[in-house]
């Protein structure tokens, strides 16, 4: 993975909550704080419907940025630091019932790079719900979940089928938001959970939900 340049750490959230008993770490250490983060994702929807997204904290400064790769075979995503390093690249598996993405480690789509697979966790939901799977799981019980109603506005991170939150998200909605067609999330990541790791989930949710309405 490119490192470039130590990367900005997000100023910490107003509120505190409790940090979970072991680190979350999927995409790497230096997207650990010690304090809960508040995270603001933009995405501007452009004329092929493809979404590009900011990543900025409280203060307005850019933590990461996702870029998509049009007219590709694959839907690709890559989640970039605020230097333009690729940290992930994510790529929606064509031919699947439950809507499967998998994150890879920079641009890579080597197995052994593989951080994990989320999908929808029914083939008929009247929410999203996601399972998320570490690369090297291959059973069924899955190491995270996202619950709730995202298109209701809020959904939550859990820690596999525990309550143990991980973070909270939140969509908002604004007038100015509707003129510029533009989409904006409120995301609060809890201490010791990998922030760059949440934001991919967020990526991914917003793709799936995207589409819904399209084929479920």
């Amino acid at each position: 993975m490119a490192t470039g340049q130590a990367p900005s750490n997000p100023v910490p959230a107003m509120r505190t909550y409790p940090p979970v008993e072991q680190p979350v770490v999927l995409i790497g250490p230096q997207y650990l704080a010690q304090y809960p983060v508040e995270l603001a994702i933009s995405t501007k929807l452009w004329s092929l419907g493809e979404n590009d997204f900011k990543v900025s904290d409280i203060n307005g400064t850019l933590i990461f940025q996702v870029k998509s790769k049009l007219l590709s075979l694959h839907d690709r995503r890559f989640l970039k630091d605020a230097a333009g390093n690729i940290l992930v690249n994510l790529r929606q598996k064509i031919m699947t019932m439950h809507r499967r993405w998998e994150a890879f480690r920079g641009e890579s789509k080597e197995e052994k790079d593989l951080l994990f697979t989320a999908k929808k966790s029914k083939l008929f939901q009247f929410k999203t719900e996601l399972d998320i799977f570490l690369g090297n799981n291959k059973g069924e019980v899955p190491d995270f979940k996202v619950k709730g109603g995202y298109s209701e506005s809020s959904c939550s991170v859990l820690l596999g089928d525990s309550n143990t939150m991980l973070a909270q998200m939140h969509r908002k909605h604004s007038l100015a938001s509707a003129i510029l067609d533009t989409d904006s999330f409120g995301v609060t990541v809890y201490p010791n959970v990998d922030y760059a790791f949440i934001t991919a989930l967020v990526v991914i949710l917003d793709e799936i939900n995207a589409d819904r309405s399209a084929e479920d």
